[in-house]
């Protein structure tokens, strides 16, 4: 696009698809147009819409399980089949977001993502179930990696900490709501396997709108030439390659940003890695405990998870960024201990508490992580950053959910949650310890900020 400022940074005139007069709120020195406040809430929808569809299947399991007769080590498969997807969309949409921008990455994951949809809303055995978590993970890895990058972009530098915020809070969001509108329409809708996957549908279909739209421009490293705004549709976001490098490769960050992202992995990794055995086994041990075969009790119980994630991360803004970090692993091993209570005395308050307390713990360490690499990482490389630390996080929540899922056919239920819980009570408490011992080395990355405005 094209377009002439004013000295108060309005845009007079506009082509390629950019802003329009009322959207031009103001400007940076480099030219670049300020998006207004509403425009980074709606860039963080998209993210929701496929985190939406990334849980959005776990009450039907137990439709699956019993129309097809798969055991629990097989449904952790399953649900190990959308990690090993998001971390191989993760080794190569971080590069080529930061290379050629956003919106190549996000449109066709979408398209991905629809895909899935279709294969979930069709599937009449195993291996279709398997495909369709597939593709759902490679949608998600986009997701994380540029849709995340994509809300910092529009937040623009002077609101870089309100972007980590609401793409954190969008990704734990949606992945809370995916379940709980499956859990009710699956209830009180016929064909309970293909209504969900219906209504998730029009909803990916709403965020490929909002990414269509979306005022973003291509990354462009330090000194490169670049256009003077955020461009829409026709705009240089589509541009050619910036740098060199393997398009394929485990993404990392720059130097100096190592021990941001160590601290992020520690916490996040095994909040991840939480979350995803209550999402995994969660619903069977729910049904046992209950003696119910309700879609809407699982539903409501992953939402609480993650809506405890999404609360907690508004909650603590204002902390410091290690104050964020140490509070998850509390949380993570408060919870870890609380599961194992509720397997031994099938208490159904207890796993509630655990839920809660994961998805509380696996918020706080997320948006720790992201807003340490955000205070740290250019943007020409945030994507790939955000990829990295969802690489340390989901790498060991596919190995540790499907150990945990065979184990349970092995050993039996509460034998398994509880070495599963000892073993990551343990590994969070490690990684809360780590944080606090840099902390305690004075790190300047341990300030906190002003809130986000």
């Amino acid at each position: 696009m094209s377009g002439r400022r004013t000295a108060v940074g309005a845009v007079v005139t506009v082509r390629g698809g950019g802003f329009r007069r009322a959207d031009a709120v103001g400007g940076s020195a480099d030219g670049r147009v300020v998006p207004p406040l509403w425009w980074v809430w709606l860039a963080a929808w998209p993210v929701t819409a496929v985190f939406a569809l990334s849980n959005a299947a776990t009450p039907l399991y137990v439709l699956w399980q019993d129309e097809l007769g798969f055991s629990g080590g097989t449904l952790t498969v399953v649900f190990a089949s959308y990690i090993v997807g998001l971390l191989a969309s993760l080794l190569c949409c971080g590069v080529l977001s930061d290379r050629f921008g956003r919106r190549p990455v996000l449109l066709p994951a979408l398209g991905l993502a629809l895909a899935a949809c279709l294969m979930f809303a069709t599937a009449h055995d195993v291996a279709v179930l398997i495909a369709a978590r597939l593709f759902t993970g490679l949608a998600v890895g986009a997701a994380v990696s540029a849709g995340m990058a994509a809300v910092t972009d529009v937040a623009g530098p002077d609101r870089r900490r309100l972007g980590a915020l609401l793409a954190s809070s969008a990704m734990v969001f949606g992945a809370g709501l995916g379940p709980l509108l499956s859990g009710v329409l699956s209830e009180t809708l016929p064909a309970p396997t293909v209504t969900v996957f219906v209504v998730e549908a029009a909803l990916l279909g709403t965020a490929a709108l909002v990414v269509w739209r979306m005022p973003i421009r291509r990354p462009r490293a330090p000194g490169a030439p670049g256009g003077v705004a955020a461009s829409g549709p026709a705009g240089a976001d589509r541009g050619g390659s910036r740098g060199g490098g393997a398009w394929v490769r485990v993404p990392g960050v720059p130097r100096g940003s190592g021990w941001h992202l160590a601290l992020g992995v520690a916490v996040f990794g095994p909040g991840i890695v939480a979350t995803s055995f209550v999402l995994s086994l969660g619903p069977s041990l729910l049904t046992d405990l209950l003696d119910s075969d309700s879609r809407i009790v699982p539903g409501a119980l992953a939402f609480s998870m993650f809506l405890a994630s999404t609360c907690v991360q508004f909650a603590v803004q204002r902390r410091s960024r290690h104050t964020i970090l140490v509070g998850g692993a509390v949380s993570i091993v408060l919870g870890m201990v609380t599961l194992v209570v509720a397997v031994h005395t099938a208490a159904v308050w207890a796993l509630v508490a655990a839920a809660v307390l994961a998805g509380a713990g696996q918020g706080m360490g997320q948006l720790g992580g992201l807003s340490l690499l955000n205070s740290s990482v250019p943007p020409h490389r945030l994507a790939e950053a955000n990829a990295a630390l969802s690489v340390g996080g989901y790498a060991p929540a596919g190995a540790l959910a499907v150990g945990a899922g065979y184990l349970t056919d092995a050993v039996g239920l509460t034998s398994a949650a509880t070495t599963f819980g000892v073993t990551l009570a343990t590994a969070a408490g490690l990684g809360g310890a780590l944080v606090l011992a840099r902390r305690s080395r004075g790190g300047r990355e341990g300030r906190g900020e002003p809130a986000p405005r």
